[in-house]
């Protein structure tokens, strides 16, 4: 199926709780190129020149209800050009999506109502390997719309812990299953690999889901969806209310358009609704970041190497670059990205790097 993407006037359309949740942050830096020196322990940046204006600090008010809430949605993170391109990627690479049709791949639970009408959905991986067709998929990792959010969430130094994909729901394609929260919401046990905190005005996510919607999700059509507040729950959930079928006036669809990023802790109870419209696919690109020492995937160490796969290296800023290192201090050599987009190692004095080599006979303890 080609998808056909209408590309319409900037409407929010969203019930309160959710329009409660959109942020349009006051413009404060113009993304440019950085050409730094060695010098300043700064890395030569080849930033493409915009003359857009984003923040440079994730605000008050995004702090206040990603807090509250869990999740956030940031609009018109992409332009309609760039999700015009991004889709007509996906149109190339439409016959190496893979449909979850077996029992064991399912997402949700046979007759429930997120299981939709019976198909399953689709997923494309290898976004960030198709060479000079990934550059939108790859400006993620590094856009300086959202790299004041992940440094706010994460901390500086984050990196990308799961190999991006794209998810597909065609006409009755089942959801899935909520899951996920800081407090399992299926055993009631406590999750360190997904946990939420907030201490002393410092926000953390162990694992932080970026879903780059790339479709219109108008109200009532399903996707992605979420149990705002669940990231500071303390219990299970109830019985029925995982498979949508009670309590399901607490789970909420946001209601997004073609370009907008939601960011949610997976320490918030999340999931996807079955996909309702006949003529529209849904697509949505799902990234995850962690903070500089955190891991929960393993993609970073492709075929035994301490590497993601080589395809991905191509035609990469090096902001872009400094998002794949493998879990590791910030403090040992690890590339930051700058409020300016510039890129900038954090490291120890050289006396100290030099005793590690004298006591260990390596270049790091």
């Amino acid at each position: 199926m080609r998808f056909m993407n209408t590309l319409a006037k900037s409407v929010l359309l969203t019930t309160s709780a959710v329009r409660s949740l959109t942020v349009i942050a006051k413009p404060s830096r113009v993304n440019k190129t950085v050409l730094s020196v060695a010098a300043d322990n700064r890395i030569m940046s080849a930033a493409p020149l915009s003359t857009q204006s984003f923040p440079t600090e994730m605000t008050e008010a995004e702090r206040y209800l990603f807090d509250l809430n869990g999740f956030i949605v940031i609009r018109g993170v992409l332009t309609p050009e760039e999700v015009r391109e991004a889709n007509e990627v996906i149109d190339r690479h439409e016959h190496e999506m893979v449909e979850r049709s077996d029992a064991a791949l399912r997402n949700a639970v046979q007759g429930t109502k997120l299981y939709g009408s019976g198909p399953g959905r689709k997923d494309l991986g290898r976004v960030l390997e198709w060479g000079a067709e990934s550059k939108v998929f790859k400006s993620i990792l590094g856009h300086p719309r959202l790299v004041p959010l992940f440094h706010g969430i994460l901390g500086k130094g984050y990196r990308m812990d799961h190999l991006p994909f794209v998810l597909c729901q065609d006409h009755g394609a089942e959801g899935f299953q909520l899951h996920g929260g800081t407090i399992d919401c299926e055993t009631g046990e406590y999750n360190p690999n997904l946990a939420y905190s907030c201490f002393q005005g410092t926000i953390r996510s162990v694992l932080l889901g970026c879903n780059v919607m790339l479709t219109d999700h108008n109200p009532g059509d399903g996707g992605f969806c979420v149990v705002p507040g669940s990231h500071k729950s303390n219990f299970k959930m109830p019985d029925g209310m995982r498979d949508g079928e009670l309590y399901s006036e607490y789970i909420i669809q946001p209601v997004t358009k073609a370009g907008d990023v939601v960011l949610f802790s997976e320490g918030t109870v999340h999931g996807a609704l079955a996909w309702t419209p006949e003529n529209r696919q849904r697509r949505a690109c799902l990234y995850r970041f962690a903070p500089a020492t955190c891991s929960y995937g393993r993609s970073y160490m492709a075929d035994g190497e301490s590497t993601w796969p080589k395809g991905i290296y191509e035609d990469l800023t090096e902001a872009q670059r400094a998002v794949l290192e493998p879990p590791y201090a910030n403090r040992l050599d690890r590339p930051n990205i700058e409020s300016d987009g510039s890129v900038k190692l954090t490291t120890r004095s050289k006396r100290k790097r030099q005793h590690d080599r004298d006591v260990f006979g390596t270049k790091y303890f």
